[in-house]
């Protein structure tokens, strides 16, 4: 008969606290990393924080059958973003849920009404003349003449052309006037243009008739001017409430001002004419790699038959203008996305914007065109709001059912395993302390808001993990009752409890990876969390558990069966040791010669 492979028992022993440190420098590490992040304490939910949650469902436009899907929905969920934050929000989160809804969370201290305004209505895109721009706020310089500074700005070399052009540079002239001189005469230069028979500033043909402007209409427009002069001068876009209110009530037949981002990353203020074309004119836009001439990323437009039209008309009269006066603003919910300038009429019924664009900026600004033709309407499904109060209520007794069920795992723990509980409780502390610092860190990572169907999910996961130890313990006990000692029962008890775990696990597993696809809103926060705590499961008993078990069966107190140890062979019913002995031979009888 082959003898027993001594060497394998003395392998799977060996070296437990490598594993045990490898798991403290998981965490210490983890938690210097949730300090750094500045995020000490996990994200919470508008359940338990406070504030608003609106739930938007999209609907088709009539001809639109197929509208509904994941791009439309994706530029939606960005346009949206955009205006929340344009309400000085910085911690809302905006989300699709399944095909077709629009999940907006608001956090406390927001005007819901005011966001509900927002969100709820649809984006306006329009392109507008730029009549003045200047760079805004302690970045501008001394001298503010906007066609002066309109060099500085590197959003002015984007260029809007038929054909691919890789313009790096504009040409705009200086000026000596001032900065209210500069916003009068750019306003009296474009009333004769926007007086003209643009498609989308006039509704009937006399509307283009000439004829001498009545002493009323003239001070009317000079009244309108000064006013607009004076928005402009008082305006600094860097500052994010002033830009939320820029522009605010004007339409789109009328001069406004507005706030836009250059390249640079600079914040500049515009005064624009009246609205030539809208988003409903694009017909669709990309962001394509230019291949051919190797002059980057560029945005291309197609326009309908009547957008056509328009543009052809507006880039004509731009076209003869000096800069800044020869650029038109595309113009999202009041911001200036971009400002392309023109050298001549475009004509083709198509277009591109070419400049200093990455992959992101080209694809980012394409998104824009195309959703002032998105063929979607929302229509808003729910409304909930919970107070601060109500929200910090909420957590405080999710918290104490967690303590509650905490103590209760530790006293049977205690009651029933004794000294084992040594091994438990610090099992079910790592368990804990790793599921608060991933959550932490989650938060600012992917957005991760713990709400109060995660909280009870984290509940059940402390049972989950105490399974787990009751299984180890419980196939050592096994091996002690047949008559081992401890520390050959401990390996021997691994790899049948280990078995039983990772079966276990994975069931709990895919239970909440199921419930997390198949579900939506605040139940997916439940799945997640149950998913997380299984895997973390397997990892403490792996790297933590089994080590801690392994060095603790060395001592004397375990290894003698100590009554308080939880593990003596007299409490266990345990068989005598189990002792080989030789068979007695047979006598022999004596043969006969």
């Amino acid at each position: 008969m082959a003898a027993p492979k001594k060497g394998r028992s003395a392998s799977a022993q060996s070296r437990p606290g490598r594993s045990l440190a490898f798991i403290l420098i998981a965490i210490a590490a983890l938690t210097g990393g949730m300090f750094l992040s500045g995020h000490p304490t996990p994200r919470l939910g508008i359940d338990l924080a406070g504030g608003t949650s609106i739930t938007l469902t999209a609907k088709n436009e009539p001809g639109q059958p197929n509208a509904i899907n994941k791009t439309n929905m994706n530029t939606a969920v960005d346009i949206m973003n955009r205006r929340v934050n344009g309400l000085g929000v910085s911690e809302a989160e905006v989300q699709t849920q399944g095909s077709d809804n629009i999940i907006v969370n608001i956090p406390k201290g927001t005007n819901s009404k005011e966001a509900r305004a927002q969100v709820g209505t649809t984006a306006k895109l329009y392109f507008r003349p730029v009549l003045a721009t200047e760079v805004s706020g302690a970045a501008a310089s001394a001298s503010p003449s906007p066609s002066a500074s309109s060099s500085s700005s590197s959003k002015a070399t984007d260029k809007a052309t038929d054909k691919a052009t890789s313009s790096s540079s504009a040409s705009p002239t200086s000026s000596a006037t001032s900065q209210g001189r500069a916003v009068t005469d750019a306003l009296k230069a474009d009333s004769t243009p926007s007086a003209s028979s643009s498609a989308s500033s006039s509704a009937s043909p006399s509307a283009s008739s000439s004829g001498s402007p009545s002493p009323s209409s003239s001070a009317s427009a000079s009244a309108a001017a000064t006013k607009l002069q004076a928005q402009y001068a008082a305006l600094d876009c860097t500052d994010e409430a002033q830009r939320a209110k820029a522009g605010e009530g004007s339409k789109a037949t009328d001069p406004t001002v507005a706030c836009g981002k250059n390249s640079s990353g600079q914040w500049q203020k515009y005064v624009l004419g009246p609205a030539e074309v809208s988003g409903t004119d694009i017909k669709s836009a990309a962001a394509v790699f230019d291949t051919q001439s190797a002059a980057g990323w560029k945005v291309t437009m197609e326009f309908t038959s009547g957008g056509s039209k328009k543009f052809a008309s507006i880039t004509g009269k731009l076209a003869q203008n000096q800069s800044p006066q020869n650029q038109f603003a595309i113009v999202l919910d009041g911001d200036v996305v971009s400002d392309p300038f023109v050298q001549q009429a475009l004509t083709g019924g198509s277009a591109e914007i070419s400049g200093s664009f990455d992959q992101t900026e080209a694809q980012s600004l394409a998104n824009m065109l195309k959703y002032g033709a998105l063929p979607l309407t929302f229509k808003e499904s729910s409304v909930t709001t919970v107070t601060a109060a109500l929200g910090g209520e909420q957590l405080h007794a999710g918290l104490i059912a967690g303590a509650i069920g905490l103590g209760l795992v530790v006293i049977y723990l205690v009651l029933y395993y004794r000294g084992l509980s040594i091994i438990a409780i610090p099992s079910l502390l790592v368990s804990g302390a790793l599921t608060y610092v991933i959550m932490a860190l989650l938060g600012p990572t992917i957005g991760f808001a713990l709400n109060l169907p995660a909280v009870c999910g984290a509940i059940v996961a402390i049972g989950i993990t105490a399974d787990s130890f009751i299984v180890f313990f419980e196939r050592i006990r096994d091996e002690i009752r047949e008559g081992r000692s401890l520390r050959p029962a401990v390996e021997r008890a691994w790899p049948r409890a280990r078995r039983t775990i990772l079966v276990s696990d994975f069931v709990s597993f895919l239970a909440a990876a199921v419930l997390f696809i198949v579900t939506v809103g605040k139940v997916q926060g439940f799945a997640f969390t149950l998913g997380l705590t299984t895997v973390l499961d397997v990892v403490v008993v792996f790297f933590f558990t089994k080590p801690l078990m392994t060095l603790l069966a060395r001592r004397k107190f375990y290894a003698s069966g100590h009554k308080w140890s939880g593990l003596d062979p007299k409490v266990l019913g345990a068989k005598p040791p189990l002792r080989r002995t030789r068979r007695p031979s047979a006598p022999v009888d004596p043969k006969e010669a």
